[in-house]
């Protein structure tokens, strides 16, 4: 008893703590108080690290391992934490050790083990874990069965996933949005938007998770009818305030070709973010309008606390390859990094590269591929292969083949390149090689994809969702 007003004054601490020079301090004081055993005040520091944005989990590892008896909280913390990083296999480690130090897992600890292997990618090492959740009797436990539900959504079993589902006991508003979002994983779009209405008609009100997730649905098949529909449902209630619905709608109407819908629900969105800004930006690139994407990232810019990202820069440059502004293109590209301190990524390299291809420039789109700081990817290479066939690059060409080769030797598209190339240019010898290279290593051409086609009759406020599907 006479310790806890000293913990509580310690506890308190972390209330106003807000960086890890902070967090430093305060730890200070509890070695100093003799409480860096205490569990409550140790696991305040680890959730910090484990949670916080400006948290480190380095930091919070040198903590963990000077605990001579951590608890159960204090192991999960540390799961925790490391599952929210890139560094997913420390989580199973850790998990490992506390296996070998004799703590039990619980109800947290899986769930919080779930959402590491789905990041893995391991569907066997996922089944394991199954198993084991089986073996504690936790299966239909509602946080493990959703965390089990989006692992093997995330790992695209969506089979295993929807019978999870279906055997749930009691599925609530969590539950729909782990399989609605496992469809949407697994792009089973349709299937995703038949399930939106099979929960709505059984009285689960939707989130702004549930909307969010559903609107890409839409937007992924074209599907503006039931977009249009559900924006009409929420537009008078709390959710069609919420600026990722904003987003979501927005980017729904602008995927489906509906500019001027995306225009005004982008205009009425009262909290604007740097994604709000992206997604119009994205969206008028996707359609040919690359000067009107030009003219909102100026309006960006202007707006006070709102900063571009990389995101920002990527439909900028998008949009400056699809409307041939390469003087633009070049500027946009500098300023990046020299006003923005954004670094280029591969993407950002490609669209790059895809701008200078499109206008002809095609050695100086290798040059700038040469100049990566990083080692290029077989996309950015076959955009210029391509580029070479159209502007009679053979020489060119024939290099980046032999890159490709090194990448990806057996990809179809690379072999009818280099052929169509030697056919334009009159090498028929070449190209007849390049053909039968093709067929004496069993390369074929992919088959024709399908389309999703919605067809409208009437307002979409004028019918419920199952008749638009």
């Amino acid at each position: 008893m006479k310790e806890f007003p000293t913990v509580q004054r310690l506890m308190s601490l972390f209330d106003r703590c807000s960086t890890m020079n902070h967090l430093k301090q305060i730890h200070a004081r509890i070695i100093l108080t003799g409480y860096a055993q205490h569990p409550f005040v140790v696991g305040k520091i680890l959730l910090f690290c484990s949670v916080s944005v400006r948290g480190d989990m380095n930091y919070a590892l040198s903590v963990f391992d000077s605990l001579q008896k951590p608890d159960a909280f204090l192991w999960n913390t540390m799961i925790r934490g490391f599952s929210n990083t890139t560094q997913f296999h420390n989580s199973i480690h850790f998990y490992r050790r506390m296996q070998e130090k004799g703590a039990k897992a619980d109800n947290f600890t899986l769930a919080f083990l779930l959402k590491v292997i789905g990041g893995l990618g391991s569907l066997s090492l996922g089944k394991q874990f199954h198993c084991k959740t089986i073996k504690l009797g936790l299966e239909n436990h509602a946080y493990v069965g959703n965390s089990l539900m989006h692992m093997y959504g995330m790992l695209k079993d969506i089979d295993t996933a929807h019978q999870l589902f279906e055997r749930m006991p009691n599925v609530d508003l969590v539950a729909w949005n782990s399989i609605i979002d496992s469809h949407v994983n697994c792009k089973n779009y349709k299937e995703a938007l038949q399930l939106f209405t099979r929960m709505v008609q059984s009285g689960i009100q939707p989130d702004d998770a549930t909307l969010v997730v559903t609107l890409s649905a839409c937007a992924a098949i074209g599907a503006l009818e039931i977009g249009r529909y559900i924006h009409s449902c929420i537009r008078n209630t709390d959710l069609a305030d919420i600026t990722s619905v904003c987003n979501s709608l927005v980017g729904m109407y602008a995927k489906c070709g509906a500019v001027d819908e995306a225009y005004d629900t982008f205009n009425k969105t009262k909290v604007k973010c740097v994604v709000s800004w992206n997604v119009m930006i994205q969206g008028l690139a996707s359609h040919g309008d690359g000067k009107e994407a030009l003219a909102f990232f100026s309006r960006m810019l202007e707006e006070n606390g709102v900063r571009p990202d990389e995101v920002t820069f990527l439909g900028v440059l998008y949009a400056c390859s699809h409307g041939g502004m390469v003087d633009e293109g070049r500027r946009y590209f500098d300023i990046m990094s020299r006003d923005f301190n954004i670094q280029p990524t591969m993407k950002h390299y490609g669209c790059m590269v895809d701008l200078l291809a499109r206008a002809g420039l095609v050695e100086e789109a290798y040059n700038l591929i040469e100049s990566m700081p990083m080692e290029c990817n077989a996309i950015v290479w076959r955009t210029l292969l391509a580029a070479c066939r159209v502007h009679g690059y053979v020489e060119l060409g024939e290099t980046v083949r032999k890159k490709l080769l090194k990448l990806e030797p057996d990809h179809s598209s690379d072999y009818v390149l280099l052929a169509s190339m030697y056919a334009s240019a009159g090498q028929w010898n070449e190209m007849s090689r390049e053909r039968r290279s093709m067929h004496e290593r069993g390369v074929q051409k992919p088959k024709p994809g399908n389309s999703f086609i919605g067809i409208s009759e009437g307002s979409a406020e004028s019918k419920p969702i199952e008749r638009l599907l």
